[in-house]
């Protein structure tokens, strides 16, 4: 693993989907095959090695943030758009929850959205937010393919756990079941049963630059927009029978 410390200009930025967002690290630790930060995070940030196997570390994230949120207008800030903010670096640096606290002394509503089961160590914290959802990406009950696909992450069955605790803890919780990979929809859907308040489906979205990692393990059929029409199918025929929010994104 690369590491580097950097100095960062803004910690806050502007954002497409919700009105900020929130990056402490540069580059990913969880190094899914499929993100789309791996297309053009090494282009602006001058490294050349294999995603998943380089992280900045913005060590003046706090302060920068501090002065931002001073004049910034209240909305929801997004953590995290292009990283997972609960990467393995984050036990150690604890650099998400120092910026939570930040958030927390101005109450900006906070979505979080990771592969990891690392978050449920700041339950003390998202607990005294006002306005907080808490989320994890699941592409597949199927262990190995997750594995595959996002070796950086915390096992499924830890993220659906986490989920339930995260609920039990008072919290808004909710899965981004995407991009969609190989396994059983409906045993999916059943495992998040009473775990969640929302439920995201969505598919591969940027097939040609991920085809060649599919191909190198015969996975091509799963590639394919029937397979993804499919699984959704599955997914919310199952999911509307516990009552559970659904949004479909393609």
């Amino acid at each position: 693993m690369i590491g580097r410390e950097i100095t960062a200009r803004s910690i806050l930025n502007k954002s497409k989907i919700f009105d900020y967002c929130l990056n402490p690290y540069t580059g990913c630790q969880v190094g899914c095959r499929y993100c789309y930060a791996r297309l053009f995070i090494p282009r602006y940030t001058g490294h050349s090695e294999p995603w998943g196997t380089f992280v900045d570390v913005k060590v003046n994230a706090v302060e920068i943030l501090r002065r931002q949120l001073r004049r910034a207008k209240k909305g929801v800030v997004w953590v995290s758009s292009v990283c997972d903010p609960y990467q393995p670096l984050e036990r150690r640096l604890a650099l998400t929850r120092r910026l939570l606290a930040e958030l927390l002394k101005s109450q900006f509503p906070v979505n979080i959205q990771t592969k990891s089961a690392l978050v449920l160590r700041d339950i003390d914290l998202l607990r005294r937010f006002e306005a907080i959802e808490v989320g994890f990406t699941i592409t597949t009950e199927n262990e190995a393919m997750a594995r595959l696909f996002e070796p950086g992450a915390s096992s499924v069955a830890q993220r659906i756990e986490a989920l339930g605790l995260l609920k039990q803890a008072g919290l808004k919780t909710f899965a981004f079941l995407g991009p969609l990979l190989p396994g059983d929809p409906h045993r999916l859907a059943s495992q998040l049963e009473g775990k969640v308040d929302r439920v995201f489906i969505d598919r591969m979205n940027y097939l040609p630059a991920v085809i060649g990692f599919y191909r190198l393990h015969g996975l091509e059929k799963y590639a394919t927009v029937s397979f993804f029409t499919e699984q959704k199918e599955k997914l919310v025929e199952t999911l509307e029978k516990t009552g559970v929010e659904i949004e479909v994104l393609f």
